[in-house]
């Protein structure tokens, strides 16, 4: 079981030390992300993150870059709508070098002007590469359906015309304002020595953000529809619905009654849509939470004129019963969902982002026997309980593609009634 350290500055450290394994994982994960962006400067947690290896007051970005492949290292970040993370894989002997570039790129970026102009020109890349990607966009479309008018719904990456006006002290200000140790856990997962890495952390840990901004606005899901007829092989189509958060009694049966519905070639979906029918190549449902609200879908990729078959028999396959679900596919969704969690833990990386998210979300780290304990004693009624929580809120449908033959919301919701 991995040790949880409060050090004086309010920052939460996690060692998780593995004897078996030559590496180390380590890195600072923040409870901050897109949600707690104003609207005027959607896109800015993402661009911070990007701008975080663009050099300090220590180390120019071609440094930073330097130092971490002399050592054969690895380093990385993304930003998600609740969280942000900065980390790195190394050799265990390297373990030093890896906490100080953290530290230096979150108490000592520079923020260079002709940097963030370049690296402004980068993240306006990813966004039109993005919008060349109709299974992208419509996730996002999807989302911003979903939660409307809110920072819960809005593109993580943000729109070009923002990410064009956003300037050097809205993205310092970002970090200044919303980061702060009490919000952050740093995580280390491999071959160590505690000690010394705890010795390393208040080394280097001595100057961390201590914002005070909480602009956090609670989900709103409201549900809806976005259409865009689109010149396309396929139609890309999402039939989703308000989900369950982190904290719900419903979490893991809904967890397993996607994966009995739609992951893997044994599912429900798979079997009937594909195997059977022949009308998709990929369709899978899935489901993901917040600390306030979550959302469950369907994603399909279909043809112009199999769209007319495929909507009704997936409303057919979310209206069946989950108490007719046989043992056999209990079962077998259970062995999935734990097989996954254990496969995890033979991965430093895993391990390290598991023991960060875990805490930011619960302030403990779930160990995972309490969640495979969880898991078997989901039963099929607690499935049916999942199923009907989540048909009992709004749809919201979101499609891109050749989309004439895509009936209409009002049409499905008859379905699904």
């Amino acid at each position: 079981m991995p040790n949880i350290h409060t050090l004086k500055s309010g920052l939460t450290l996690i060692t998780d030390y593995i004897d078996t394994v030559e590496t180390v994982s380590v890195g600072m994960w923040n409870k901050v992300g897109a949600r707690n962006e104003h609207e005027d400067v959607n896109g800015v947690a993402h661009l911070l993150e990007h701008m975080a290896f663009k050099g300090t007051h220590n180390r120019s970005a071609l440094d930073i870059a330097k130092e971490v492949e002399m050592v054969g290292g690895a380093v990385n970040a993304y930003t998600s709508r609740e969280v942000t993370a900065y980390y790195m894989k190394v050799l265990k002997e390297d373990i030093g070098l890896s906490i100080d570039i953290i530290s230096d790129i979150l108490q000592n970026s520079a923020f260079d002007s002709k940097e963030l102009d370049r690296e402004r020109g980068v993240v306006l890349q990813e966004i039109g590469m993005y919008l060349d990607t109709p299974d992208d966009v419509v996730f996002d479309k999807w989302q911003e359906m979903a939660f409307p008018n809110q920072p819960m719904g809005r593109s993580i990456l943000g729109k070009s015309e923002t990410i064009k006006t956003i300037s050097r002290d809205q993205v310092e200000g970002f970090m200044k304002g919303y980061y702060r140790p009490d919000k952050m856990v740093f995580s280390v997962s491999g071959n160590f020595e505690e000690k010394n890495v705890i010795e390393l952390i208040e080394k280097y840990f001595q100057n961390l953000p201590n914002g005070s901004e909480n602009h956090s606005p609670k989900a709103n899901y409201q549900g809806g529809e976005f259409r865009q007829d689109k010149d396309l092989e396929q139609v890309n189509v999402i039939l989703g619905f308000e989900g369950v958060d982190f904290y719900s009694d419903l979490y893991y049966a809904t967890a397993v009654y996607s994966t009995v519905l739609g992951s893997g070639m044994s599912s429900r979906l798979f079997q009937e849509i594909r195997e059977k029918r022949g009308l998709v190549y990929s369709i899978s449902s899935y489901t993901s939470s917040f600390s306030d609200s979550g959302i469950f879908g369907v994603y399909a990729g279909t043809g112009q004129k199999e769209i007319m078959e495929l909507i009704p028999v997936l409303c057919d396959q979310l209206n069946i019963s989950a108490k007719d679900f046989s043992e056999e596919e209990l079962q077998r969704a259970r062995a999935q969902f734990k097989s996954s969690l254990l496969m995890g833990q033979e991965s430093t990386s895993r391990r390290c982002r598991s023991n960060a998210s875990k805490f930011l979300m619960h302030n403990r780290i779930i160990p995972h026997e309490e969640i495979i304990a969880e898991i078997d004693q989901v039963q099929l009624e607690d499935l049916e309980k999942a199923r009907l929580n989540i048909l009992k809120s709004n749809i919201t449908l979101s499609s891109i593609g050749p989309i004439k033959n895509l009936e209409s919301l009002d049409s499905i919701k008859r379905r699904l009634s």
